[in-house]
């Protein structure tokens, strides 16, 4: 019995190939791996769809449901934690509009800013390059507490605060060093040989820019705009400091509905599902850019 199995297990290796055993040990070891890879993503899913669901659905309940010590998954579906968002006192009309210009253009001046910067970044053999990007991101690593009060003081004075223009500008102090830094890294990785081919071939430097360089870069823009929207969309911190009552967002407006006398759950839930949809929308209308703008740069390996 031993001289057969021996004989078996040589078998491949007599052939050319690896031994049988080694060859279910290392099945084995990949089904184990798929294994672990699956409970991994599932366990990562429910950590980040749960909240969210069960925050839909808590919008979409009465008081009475919303509050109820035993979860309720099947109840009368109402839209009045919608209905008093929109209207009377609680209004939340002027704070969608105003997160979405405040966000909206912050988001497009550094996507612009950002790309002609680090354009400039990537294409530039000027001496410590690399020191000024870092100087450049690093301003993105400051802690927020460490930047409020100095833009607060400048801002005071050029009369910015609760305004449009001063929470946009207040966005971009975050949102451009990151757009600087992660264009240019998109940048490059485009062979400077494809440009020079654009300039022999009679382009200007702005038309080799314009119409070889930027569609290469697709992925790269529709990341970094993505990317500048949702942080500039979910901002609290500036908000609470430079906005006021003319220019306050959503995120200001839901914490607004935590008072003394209570939490209005159904009303908070129902915001927080205005706050969060639509970046959702949005990430999944370019998922394959985002996907690939996020994987780009990266090596892989069977």
């Amino acid at each position: 019995m031993t001289t057969e199995t021996t004989a078996t297990d040589t078998a491949g290796t007599q052939d050319g190939g690896p031994p049988r055993r080694d060859v279910e040990k290392a099945r084995s070891s990949r089904t184990v791996g798929n294994l672990s890879t699956a409970v991994v993503i599932v366990v990562v899913l429910l950590w980040t769809l749960v909240p969210l669901v069960w925050m839909v659905l808590g919008s979409f309940k009465n008081s009475a449901d919303v509050t109820s010590s035993d979860p309720k998954w099947f109840f009368a579906p109402t839209m009045d934690n919608y209905k008093h968002l929109f209207s009377g006192a609680n209004d939340l009309t002027p704070y969608l509009v105003h997160s979405i210009i405040a966000a909206g253009v912050a988001a497009l001046l550094s996507l612009v800013l950002g790309t002609l910067a680090g354009y400039g970044l990537s294409r530039s053999a000027m001496r410590g390059k690399h020191h000024l990007s870092f100087w450049i991101i690093s301003t993105r690593m400051a802690p927020i507490a460490a930047v409020v009060l100095p833009l607060f003081l400048m801002f005071r004075v050029a009369g910015l605060i609760d305004t449009l223009p001063g929470l946009i500008l207040a966005y971009m102090t975050f949102n451009l060093p990151f757009a600087i830094w992660l264009m240019s890294a998109f940048f490059a990785d485009v062979p400077p040989s494809i440009e020079e081919s654009a300039l022999v071939a009679g382009c200007t430097r702005w038309q080799a820019f314009w119409y070889v360089i930027l569609p290469l870069c697709k992925a790269g823009l529709v990341t970094t705009g993505v990317l500048c929207l949702v942080f500039a969309w979910n901002d609290y911190a500036f908000a609470t400091v430079f906005a006021g009552p003319s220019s306050q967002t959503l995120p200001i407006a839901a914490s607004q509905l935590v008072t003394q006398t209570g939490i209005d759950w159904g009303q908070l839930t129902a915001i927080g599902t205005i706050v969060v949809l639509p970046m959702v929308l949005a990430g999944l209308a370019v998922r394959r850019w985002l996907v690939t703008g996020l994987t780009l740069g990266a090596v892989t390996g069977e």
